[in-house]
């Protein structure tokens, strides 16, 4: 009975990983017809060098797909690159795995990090009320820890994804029962961010996304990074509207070109006419030092994708962590190889 559960299981795994590595190869292959019309078509050669990498660094042509979408963008092979389904299906597991979820768990994650700038207010955790020092507060109490010093507030729900999972609270709306019914999440304070990010949008809190790496040697570095921001009329930054602009990792400049939601790109904006390129990001070189300062609280996580802003106090805001599949194909495809030398490409054989 034992060897047939496990052969049931194993037969399920694989068909799920099947699934995975068919839409991971889909969007592979969606985004680089995209790029084709903007930059021409693929060379023999390069098709024929991805196809050789993928076999021959990562073991299965499966990966081909990934590494010639980054190839059709840059126009020239580039070692290093880590496919995207890779990643997911090695990278993530082995570097993060179950651990990676204490990035969701925006209490826990909260205590660990000790954030002196957190939003946090209080949170909702399976039926109780909780102050930041996991004090259990009836309903009236919570409303006025919430709304004392706040008119309005966020309420994002665990493992939220794409924007999605966030609502918006004052006094008035507050609404227990609904609550309740969208489940575990946290009450953090309405963030007002610096001026500099009102320019690309003032309806939308604008985030900076850095990934960071914990080394095997215990040093922390950070990788890859891009700015993001809502379109007019957002409240808050969504995937299927946000733009993204790359980022120079070294200095926080931005690059000449932005991309829309499916990876179209673009070298004005839709919303303004703001020459973009080469802008300073604010208190950039904090920003990299406080998310190195971070992480090495919890190096058990060794992949993470930060979403952070400046506010009009140059405070730094953690918004979220991702220490799940925080996604590196957007910068993989502009600016790869972000993560050569850190011994991925080897995890397959372990």
């Amino acid at each position: 009975m034992i060897a047939i559960k496990n052969l049931t299981k194993n037969i399920l795994d694989k068909g799920k990983m099947y699934i995975y590595h068919s839409e991971q190869n889909e969007e592979a292959y969606r985004i680089r017809r995209l790029v084709e019309n903007e930059k021409g078509k693929l060379s023999s050669k390069n098709i024929k060098l991805c196809k050789e990498y993928a076999l021959d660094i990562f073991g299965n042509k499966k990966y081909t797909p990934w590494l010639m979408t980054y190839c059709a963008y840059s126009h020239e092979f580039k070692e290093g690159w880590i496919p995207d389904n890779y990643y997911g299906e090695y990278v993530v597991p082995a570097l993060n795995g179950e651990y990676g979820t204490v990035c969701n768990r925006a209490l826990v994650i909260n205590k660990l990090l000790n954030d002196k700038n957190s939003t946090d207010i209080g949170y909702y955790i399976n039926n109780l009320f909780l102050s930041t020092s996991n004090e259990v507060l009836d309903v009236e109490a919570f409303k006025k820890l919430l709304f004392e010093n706040n008119v309005k507030v966020v309420f994002k729900i665990e493992n939220s994804l794409q924007g999605k999972g966030i609502y918006f609270f004052d006094e008035k709306s507050f609404d227990v029962n609904y609550i309740k019914q969208l489940g575990n999440g946290v009450f953090q304070s309405f963030i007002k961010q610096h001026s500099f990010f009102n320019q690309f949008n003032d309806s939308a809190v604008a985030t900076i996304r850095l990934t960071s790496v914990c080394k095997d040697d215990g040093a922390i570095e950070v990788r890859a990074g891009y700015f993001r921001f809502g379109r007019t009329g957002d409240t808050h930054v969504l995937s299927s509207r946000q733009m993204r602009i790359p980022i120079n990792i070294k200095n926080g400049t931005l690059l000449d070109v932005a991309f829309y939601p499916k990876s179209e790109s673009t070298k004005r904006l839709p919303d303004n006419d703001i020459d973009f390129a080469g802008m300073e990001l604010p208190l950039f070189s904090h920003c990299v030092s406080e998310i190195k300062r971070m992480h090495s609280l919890i190096p058990f996580i060794q992949c993470i994708g930060w979403d952070i802003i400046i506010d009009k106090n140059n405070n730094l805001k953690v918004i979220e962590l991702n220490g799940g599949h925080n996604g590196i194909t957007f910068n993989e495809m502009v600016q790869g190889p972000c993560f050569k030398g850190l011994g991925w490409e080897k995890l397959y054989k372990i």
